[in-house]
């Protein structure tokens, strides 16, 4: 089950002015978790996720800091579309410092504190912390804060001293310690860290966390919304398992042996199934006919009203310009002039003309036939171009612009007389050709059957292979040769009109090479570009093609109705795109992802990652190591402590990988921290109550006196004799 809520916010401490200003205040800032409580105490006050989150409020629109996780009540109150997670951390490095003091001012807020910290702060680090980053923040905690001393300690070796004290592990050893961002193995003498001889890989949970996310994501995409961060982290930490052997467990599940159904589980995401629709009854279908008739007459009679008012405003109009045109008659030429100005025309062609297109309008509107009127009432070219005919000698500028422009408009009308000449005698020509075709459909129909559905395979093969052959010269394969990687250069991916072409530019190029160039002064130049644009026919070939394959299509559907059309090169189609989602596609099985993604803790390379696996880590901190504690270290404990070593099965296979590189027969020794996710804390209280905290903590003035560059040589001694 997934259904983990987030953590409730944790109450503000009570108890703040009671507890000894001596007594130290211990911080675990992990990079997943963020851990505070007082020193000596069993468990810390707050245990919250180490993220920062920015929303504003929906009321006031101010900007507002949100620690942790959040609870889902209030984030109704909160708009989170601008805002991101953050986090202070650089892998397992604190760099933001602005998000580190939000942090520390809710933790501190969340504590108890009022106004200034008056207890000292012991606060774990990173082995090997860069000075930047631990002077960074023994400035922050002593002028922010007012603390008044301070210590660093690594959280991995107060988990190793913690268990020391249960007797979990010996004083001599190895801590592995694999957290959210990082995983560091480091040797322990005497209780004691051996730093020059620590290792670390930039590999931990958050990788695997982000690996199963990931291949989900890839297998599932239409399920990317359900594939929340939190979803994975809680599917990860319920059901991931380490194998002991990576090869054997993926033939388990290659075989489909029955081990593989065992190990199979389940994600079950929510899923509401579709409505079954009943289907109407007669009554229902007779009540829709008659509702679908009762719109149509409606719309019908809609379209009357608006047919018979159109008429009578184009009647109406009609008999008001003949009424003008009457009196336009009565009146001479002097008078009709300023007469005419009043009714916006310009003269009386020009009412002819209104009168005519409204006569053809309203016939139009009657359905008469009006294309013989039309021809009729078309003017001469006398009348229609009067200037055409008059010399220029005899014209002034204006009538010469206007005799250009009623020569363009002559050329123009003439040209579309041809071009609608021509298409009614292609129109008529096609009515002869379906007629005949039809006649020949009569006289003997399977024969006539077998024809269209021979001409419609033998078009539809040759424009499948055109589109193939396209595809395949834009993939870089010729299509006259088999391909052949690494071989095919720029002539294999042009056509034969374009290498054609390429003949033709470098034939004229070469021709003219030697001489003055004088190409373009000779007609027959000019032909040689007729001759390259033979792309452009093709084109036109081709959509010919095309439209002559959708008609014959439509002539089969018509005449054979089981003739269905072939698509060309049909385009492949996700299966889960073909039909509706079902109860099955929402239950995600988890097989081979359970142990393959935590498999990156010792294989980082499956995710890209040149680093260094666990087992190899360990091999590579015993080397470093001075050789008079070679022997002690690897006859000690290997102490297993962090979050992933909850992961089942981390163990069994740290053991088998630490096996490979120790003489046979050597005795090793691995045992899981008690408890992975506080010992370090429960470490670095039990150090804080005790006298050795204040003995190498350090003060304000201290860090003043000192400089931040006495920061890199100090060192906690964790084992004091």
């Amino acid at each position: 089950m997934l259904s983990q809520s987030p953590p409730p916010r944790p109450q503000r401490q009570s108890d703040y002015h009671l507890i000894p200003l001596d007594c130290p205040l211990v911080l675990d800032n992990g990079s997943f978790c963020f851990r505070s409580g007082w020193a000596g105490e069993a468990n810390p006050r707050l245990v919250f996720r180490n993220i920062l989150n920015r929303p504003r409020h929906r009321a006031s629109g101010d900007v507002v800091n949100l620690v942790g996780e959040c609870d889902p009540s209030v984030t109704k109150l909160f708009d989170f579309t601008r805002s991101s997670l953050r986090t202070s951390f650089d892998a397992n490095v604190v760099y933001q410092f602005e998000t580190m003091e939000c942090i520390l001012d809710y933790t501190f807020e969340r504590m108890g504190v009022n106004e200034q910290v008056g207890h000292p702060v012991l606060m774990t680090e990173c082995p090997c912390n860069p000075l930047h980053s631990r002077s960074k923040m023994a400035e922050l905690l002593f002028e922010t804060y007012d603390v008044p001393s301070l210590a660093f300690g690594v959280d991995g070796v107060f988990s190793y001293g913690h268990n020391r004290q249960l007797g979990v592990c010996e004083s001599d050893g190895l801590v592995i310690c694999s957290g959210h961002m990082t995983t560091h193995v480091i040797p322990i003498v005497g209780g004691e860290p051996i730093m020059e001889a620590c290792s670390r890989s930039g590999v931990g949970g958050f990788h695997v966390t982000d690996y199963l996310k990931r291949l989900l994501t890839l297998q599932y995409p239409y399920h990317m919304n359900n594939f929340a961060w939190e979803k994975i982290e809680a599917l990860k930490q319920e059901h991931c398992y380490i194998a002991e052997n990576y090869s054997s467990e993926l033939l388990i599940f290659q075989d489909g042996q029955p081990d593989a159904v065992e190990k199979t589980k389940f994600w079950q995401l929510p899923w509401v199934p579709p409505p079954e629709k009943e289907q109407p009854s007669e009554e229902q279908l007779a009540r829709k006919a008659a509702i679908k008739e009762k719109q149509g007459q409606r719309l019908r009679e809609m379209a009357a009203a608006k047919r018979s008012s159109k008429i009578a405003d184009l009647e109406a109009e009609l008999h008001s310009l003949e009424d003008l045109l009457q009196e336009i008659d009565t009146l001479d030429d002097v008078e009709a002039e300023p007469f005419l100005s009043e009714t916006g025309y310009s003269s009386k062609q020009d009412v002819h003309g209104a009168h005519t297109k409204v006569a053809i309008s309203l016939r139009k509107a009657k359905g008469e036939n009006v294309e013989v009127e039309k021809d009729k009432i078309d003017p001469p070219p006398e009348e229609k171009y009067p200037l055409l005919e008059v010399p220029n000698e005899q014209l002034t500028e204006e009538q010469l612009k206007e005799k250009k422009k009623q020569r363009f408009l002559k050329m123009t009308s003439e040209g579309r007389a041809r071009a609608k000449q021509k298409r009614h005698e292609e129109e008529l020509q096609r009515e002869k050709d379906q007629a005949l075709e039809e006649e020949r459909r009569l006289e003997n129909p399977e024969q006539y059957l077998e024809e269209l559905r021979s001409r419609q395979t033998d078009l539809a093969s040759k424009i499948e292979q055109r589109k193939r052959q396209k595809t395949d010269k834009s993939n870089g394969v010729s299509s006259g040769a088999p391909a052949v990687s690494g071989l095919g250069g720029r002539g294999d991916r042009l056509t034969a009109i374009q290498k054609e072409r390429m003949k033709l530019l470098t034939k004229a190029a070469f021709d003219r090479g030697k001489e003055e160039d004088t190409f373009g002064i000779k007609d027959e130049d000019w032909q040689l570009y007729k001759q390259m644009d033979k792309d452009h026919n093709e084109d036109e070939e081709f959509d010919e093609d095309e439209a002559e394959l959708g008609r014959l299509n439509t002539r089969l559907q018509e005449i054979d109705p089981l003739f269905t059309p072939m698509s060309v090169m049909p385009e492949v189609i996700p299966e889960t795109q073909q039909r509706p989602l079902t109860e099955s596609d929402f239950r995600i099985p988890l097989e081979v992802e359970r142990f393959r993604c935590p498999e990156v803790i010792f294989e980082p390379s499956m995710i890209g990652l040149d680093q260094a696996g666990i087992g190899e880590m360990v091999s590579i901190s015993l080397r470093r190591l001075p050789q008079e504690y070679l022997q002690q270290v690897s006859n000690g404990t290997l102490l297993l402590t962090g979050g992933n070593c909850l992961l089942s099965g981390y163990d069994a296979r740290l053991y088998s990988e630490v096996q490979k590189t120790r003489p046979f027969g050597a005795v090793i020794k691995i045992v899981k921290a008690s408890d992975p996710l506080l010992d370090a804390w429960h470490g670095a209280s039990t150090y804080a109550a005790s006298n050795a905290f204040h003995k190498y903590s350090f003060t304000k003035a201290d860090y003043e006196e000192r400089g931040p560059g006495w920061l890199q040589k100090y060192k906690l001694k964790y084992a004091p004799g």
